[in-house]
């Protein structure tokens, strides 16, 4: 699946990423409890944006935020996508660019009804820590030690 799905850094204002977070944002607003606003989450407001295609078509994307430690945010794979290792491979590619920025750990957060996310991030070697944000949409936060 690897030569057929393709991984780049974008702006994340470019067409491909506002796809992706538009449909990320409607697909957590229908998971969500409570639902979900754009605009009550924290931002991703600096770091790498990454966008994952396949066959040209933008299929998942993932953002590290710049802070001490990196913070992964935006972590979404389209569901016909979804049993494909995508998102490990978007979140493998975080990783390197933390590790690039000289980091030795990061961190992510999740929502408790993102139980694909919880399974993948402590798959890849995320552990569960104390809250370290404000994020109003977050029940679970880990991190993980980098190499």
């Amino acid at each position: 699946m690897s030569g057929i799905v393709e991984l780049a850094a974008e702006d994340p204002t470019s067409a491909a990423a506002r796809m992706c977070l538009t449909r990320y944002f409607a697909e957590i607003d229908e998971r969500f409890e409570a639902g979900f606003s754009e605009h009550v989450a924290l931002p991703f407001d600096s770091g790498v944006f990454i966008v994952a295609r396949l066959r040209g078509e933008p299929i998942g994307c993932g953002a590290l935020k710049t802070a001490t430690p990196p913070e992964i945010k935006r972590m979404w794979v389209a569901p016909q996508a979804r049993g494909l290792g995508v998102g490990r491979r978007i979140l493998a590619e975080l990783e390197r660019h933390a590790v690039q920025q000289g980091a030795s750990a990061i961190r992510l957060e999740t929502n408790r009804s993102l139980t694909e996310a919880q399974h993948l991030y402590r798959s890849a070697g995320y552990a569960e820590v104390e809250a370290f944000s404000a994020e109003p949409y977050a029940d679970y936060w880990f991190e993980k030690r980098l190499t």
